[in-house]
């Protein structure tokens, strides 16, 4: 199967990102453009106080390929795309950061690993070795501690979690979605160990990172330990589902 030719949903979720919205919705569609996806752009404006979705509107007024999603309230990452995807039509789903640290030209990379590989999921990984990652070093070291973690508590065949840019074939998240619980920051680890679980086969391919701080949007240098709190609760509940009250195995294997 020649996945560079399948109907392509690029979901895109936002918080707080008016400044840079527009210009990254043109970015993404200009490298869309350049291959050979039948293609649609999803916004999806997860209760943003700012003009994030009169930004992105303006955008899709003139592009039919772009639609926009509004959350009057935050809800979390990981609920914005469930939104995303409930709207979605394509094949493929790949899901790509509003801030574009990861830049959108990276998905051609993740078609090429799903392809050589056969895999049903494709993740950049900024712990593969080919990777580049030009962003401070605090947040290396939250990642390298928090990777640890998962690696110890989950098993998973997989060096990274957290890393924005993914690719999914359809039928994984059609799977794996209607079981996950988790809305917020921990959201990519319950989808890839579901997906694990339900034997789908997970890649890994190498990402640029560049971190942008002060490109149009509003973005904390530092991470806030409030949201490292609950990343830990959640992941630590995941833990808790998956090897003690043991609720995914109502749900079977595929």
């Amino acid at each position: 199967m020649d996945y560079s030719r399948c109907q392509l949903s690029v979901l895109m979720p936002a918080f707080e990102e008016g400044a840079g919205i527009y210009d990254n919705i043109r970015e993404t569609l200009t490298v869309l453009r350049e291959g050979k996806h039948d293609y649609e752009i999803i916004v999806i404006d997860d209760g943003s106080s700012d003009n994030t979705y009169e930004e992105a509107a303006r955008f899709a007024a003139a592009d039919p390929s772009v639609k926009l999603i509004r959350n009057k309230i935050n809800l979390g990452k990981g609920s914005a795309l469930r939104e995303g995807f409930g709207a979605s039509r394509g094949e493929i789903v790949a899901f790509i950061d509003a801030d574009l640290d990861l830049h959108p030209r990276q998905l051609q990379v993740l078609f090429d690993c799903m392809q050589k590989e056969n895999a049903d999921v494709v993740i950049g990984s900024k712990r593969h070795p080919e990777s580049k990652l030009y962003y401070p070093l605090h947040r290396k070291v939250v990642s390298a501690v928090y990777f640890f973690l998962v690696k110890l508590m989950f098993r998973l065949p997989i060096h990274d979690t957290q890393t924005g840019l993914k690719l999914f074939k359809r039928e994984v998240l059609e799977k794996v979605f209607p079981q996950m619980l988790v809305k917020k920051f921990a959201f990519d680890l319950e989808l890839l160990v579901l997906a694990h679980r339900h034997g789908f086969k997970i890649a890994e391919a190498p990402v640029v990172v560049d971190y942008r701080p002060n490109i149009g949007r509003k973005m904390r240098h530092w991470v806030r330990p409030t949201d490292i709190y609950t990343t830990w609760w959640d992941t630590m509940a995941i833990f808790y589902r998956l090897y003690i009250l043991r609720y995914y195995d109502k749900f079977g294997k595929r």
